[in-house]
């Protein structure tokens, strides 16, 4: 039928065979009972859109490629739907982690992001620079044919700090761009994984316990019923920005994260959500 192309190097999927795939996708989620779970979860959290995609990404590296895939596909379909405004670019901020360099890593040249700039959600953790956001974006920037501007400041720097660095023409510049992203994609993270990540001080972390911390993104951590109940310093984006974002995307997977997954969405701020099914099981368990 002509889906697959016999060649000396091994077997390929045709055009015509990938097409076939994309066709099969909603019809194939119907089987399996993901149209069902995305349903349920987009109406348990008042979401635009919930994809869900097969496998567990704890324990499945498909699974997590297919998370990046996803989310990349919804990126992509969300740069489309946005109109371009003149003389001024269309910013997107991203935040670190390995599920975002996963998005990363399956976006391509497309026409959709043609003018696109790409800027870090907030500065570096301290971790590996694969992982952080400024390689993210600089990443995205190259595979789509956008621009990036970069944003060499840590993240977990105190009060005073942030006000004199934000005294440099740079960082200034860099931080009012992320104030004018209309598209934000960004990872969410266990409460305690995301503590030891930033290297929070034992009082810091305890006060996190005793506030029952579950869920952590940009900064914020929530307990499980969705309040904010610490929040780090930082030169990125903060809450109040997001709320004038015009679309915000996460994605998140592993059963391990289902709960701080929860916890997050239920703040609201969330218009599309990209998951893999073992967490989406247990997020439905914390509506």
């Amino acid at each position: 039928q002509g889906l697959i192309v016999t060649e000396p190097s091994g077997m390929r999927i045709s055009e015509a065979g990938q097409r076939l795939l994309s066709e099969m996708e909603p019809m194939m989620k119907e089987w399996f009972g993901l149209a069902e779970l995305e349903a349920r979860i987009a109406a348990a959290f008042g979401l635009k859109q919930a994809i869900v995609v097969q496998g567990d990404s704890d324990t499945d590296p498909a699974a997590r490629r297919e998370l990046g895939k996803a989310g990349a596909a919804a990126l992509t379909r969300a740069v489309a739907r946005l109109a371009r405004r003149e003389n001024e670019p269309l910013v997107i901020a991203v935040t670190g982690g390995s599920t975002i360099v996963e998005v990363a890593e399956r976006l391509g040249a497309s026409p959709e992001f043609k003018g696109a700039l790409f800027v870090p959600a907030r500065g570096g953790l301290g971790e590996r620079v694969e992982l952080q956001s400024n390689t993210i974006a600089a990443a995205m920037a190259k595979r789509t044919g956008g621009e990036y501007r970069l944003m060499h400041v840590p993240d977990d720097v105190g009060e005073e700090a942030i006000l004199t660095l934000m005294g440099e023409a740079h960082i200034r510049e860099v931080a009012e761009l992320m104030r004018k992203a209309r598209v934000i994609v960004h990872g969410i993270g266990d409460a305690f994984v995301m503590a030891r990540r930033r290297r929070l001080s034992g009082e810091t972390v305890e006060r996190l316990r005793a506030e029952g911390a579950v869920g952590e993104s940009f900064g914020y951590y929530y307990d499980s019923g969705g309040r904010v109940v610490h929040r780090m310093p930082t030169v990125g984006i903060r809450l109040e920005d997001i709320e004038n974002v015009e679309t915000v995307i996460a994605v998140a997977g592993g059963a391990s994260k289902g709960r701080a997954i929860a916890a997050v969405l239920k703040n609201g701020q969330e218009d599309i959500l990209v998951i893999d099914e073992a967490a989406a099981r247990i997020v439905l368990q914390f509506t």
